[in-house]
């Protein structure tokens, strides 16, 4: 489970800005305690802000960080493609990020300082009877491994200014390092969009068509940026199909025709129709119909694309970040899927959802320490905090967060000047 999360100089966030998952609010059912910590962890943060106040870009760093340790060590040749704070310094300053996470009781940490020219510091420690042991620290070129590791020797010569030692270390059979970098990636991104605006992750339409399919029909290799999921079993049909239903769509089931085959001499055109047909089963009264899936209303498609990365998380008890909720999900969708993550007969695992949104009537289903605020800064920096601590006064655990929002009390909101807008249709003068 993720502990917390720092990140600074990144996109719209300059100075440090920590997401924690350490409940305030201990005695319920879904703080979930840790005892080798000390603590409890929450399964549910949410972080709510104005428009370009940075909300997504907490998100983006997260999974900036976790596509770092997939891909550094093939894709960062020339260039290490972070993206520092573009105004003040940001452009002179590494940009860090420090995740923590709780594998099988034990506390790890994970730092990384860097720039797009090179990794400068980069660190593994644990915290096995809650004390600090390195398991590996790195500074520029100097790589120190914890003794007793020999097996991870050999990072050191696949080790290059701009690939991250954690990289190269998790193929090495060393569980202190692949159980962590295993945890990391299972870490799902849905709803983010990249900077040519497509979204980032171009997987969950078919890792929920998995949980559909006859085991004759299920692909063995991984789906990219799923390999570290554990994959459904035809008997899981039944669990996507409930939570199918859950949406009240009227779907009774879902239909996938084999692809249609042509021969060698046929049109090009005819041979490129390889894909499965998609079908969503419709019941109305004592009928039933089934309708292609590219038919289907948004709002149906995006449950539908949700379902595989859902089960997956709540599976391995693995983290998923959702960007803008509210603007994939009816209300009531999104009420049950906090839900699912909230109660412990559906979440045994521990498995966490991290979003954005700005839908305040889900504030009514989030506990205080469950929501963090977003604001722009002066000088067009992030700044993130914890609405249970707002402004260095607890707010109280019985007290209206929806109302309490919408009257301002917490800020986060847009500061409207309509004069300026007024002034130029010619309103006023």
């Amino acid at each position: 489970m993720l502990i917390r999360f720092d990140v600074a100089n990144f996109r719209s966030v300059l100075d440090s800005v920590e997401l924690s998952m350490v409940a305030v609010d201990r005695d319920r059912t879904e703080a979930r305690p840790v005892p080798n910590l000390g603590e409890s962890l929450l399964p549910v943060a949410a972080v709510y802000g104005p428009n370009a106040s940075g909300k997504s870009n907490v998100i983006a760093a997260l999974t900036w960080l976790r596509t770092a340790v997939r891909d550094s060590l093939r894709y960062w040749d020339d260039e290490i493609p972070v993206e520092p704070f573009a105004f003040a310094d940001g452009k002179d300053r590494p940009s860090e990020f420090t995740i923590e996470l709780v594998i099988s009781g034990v506390r790890f940490e994970y730092t990384v300082e860097l720039d797009r020219q090179e990794v400068a510091y980069e660190a593994l420690f644990h915290y096995p009877e809650k004390k600090q042991r390195r398991i590996f620290e790195r500074e520029g070129a100097e790589l120190k491994l914890q003794r007793g590791l020999g097996r991870l020797s050999g990072t050191r010569e696949l080790l290059t200014a701009r690939t991250l030692a954690l990289s190269v270390a998790r193929r090495f059979d060393e569980p202190l390092v692949s159980d962590f970098a295993r945890d990391l990636l299972a870490a799902q991104t849905l709803g983010l969009k990249s900077r040519a605006r497509r979204p980032l992750n171009s997987g969950p339409a078919r890792s929920t068509l998995r949980w559909f399919e006859e085991s004759s029909e299920r692909d063995q290799l991984p789906l990219p940026g799923f390999e570290e999921l554990e994959w459904p079993s035809p008997a899981d049909r039944t669990q996507a199909l409930a939570l199918l239903r859950l949406a009240d769509l009227g779907i009774d089931d879902v239909v996938i025709d084999e692809p249609e085959t042509y021969p060698e001499d046929a049109p090009e055109t005819l041979r490129m129709r390889t894909q499965r047909r998609v079908r969503l089963v419709h019941r109305a009264a004592h009928e039933r119909a089934p309708l292609d899936f590219a038919a289907e209303s948004e709002g149906t498609r995006t449950w539908f694309q949700l379902i595989g990365p859902v089960l997956a998380a709540l599976r391995s008890g693995s983290l998923l970040l959702f960007d803008e909720l509210d603007a994939s999900l009816h209300p009531t969708l999104s009420m049950h899927l906090i839900r699912l993550f909230h109660e412990p007969a559906t979440n045994p695992k521990g498995a966490q959802l991290i979003f954005t949104s700005h839908d305040t009537s889900l504030l009514n289903h989030l506990n205080r320490d469950e929501v963090w605020l977003t604001e722009k800064a002066e000088d067009g920096a992030t700044r993130l905090g914890a609405l249970a601590e707002f402004a260095g006064e607890r707010v109280r655990k019985s007290q209206n967060l929806e109302k309490a929002y919408l009257h301002g009390r917490f800020g986060a909101l847009p500061d409207v000047d309509r004069t300026e807008v007024l002034r130029a249709l010619g309103l006023i003068g």
